[in-house]
């Protein structure tokens, strides 16, 4: 074995008495904050954190490379043709197979 699994680590660390990792991004979570029961509105944070996430979104929604017009053209036409190829098989080991099944296997 390589090394010490999570489990190890974290078992040593009770052992020695030490407190538990901090999640990922270094700082503990908060105790969640959700909605007043009373008023039925949404904690500040809340809010905070769902305009933080849209504006990331956005933010990375912006560096994506979007394909041109000739592109996307191309992608359709090259899937069109896949999907023709592909129906025109079925249908052929369709029309050979049919009397095998017909005559065959159901016996009719």
């Amino acid at each position: 074995m390589s090394g010490e699994t999570r489990r190890q680590r974290r078992d040593a660390r009770r052992a020695a008495g030490e407190q538990p990792a901090a999640p990922r991004g270094g700082v503990p979570a908060p105790a969640r904050a959700g909605a007043d029961a009373s008023s039925g509105s949404v904690a500040p944070l809340e809010r905070a954190r769902r305009g933080g996430f849209l504006r990331e979104s956005w933010a990375e929604l912006r560096k994506v490379d979007w394909p041109t017009r000739p592109q996307v053209i191309q992608g359709t036409v090259v899937v069109l043709v896949a999907c023709a190829i592909v129906g025109a098989y079925l249908w052929g080991a369709d029309q050979v197979l049919r009397p095998f099944v017909r005559d065959v296997l159901l016996g009719q």
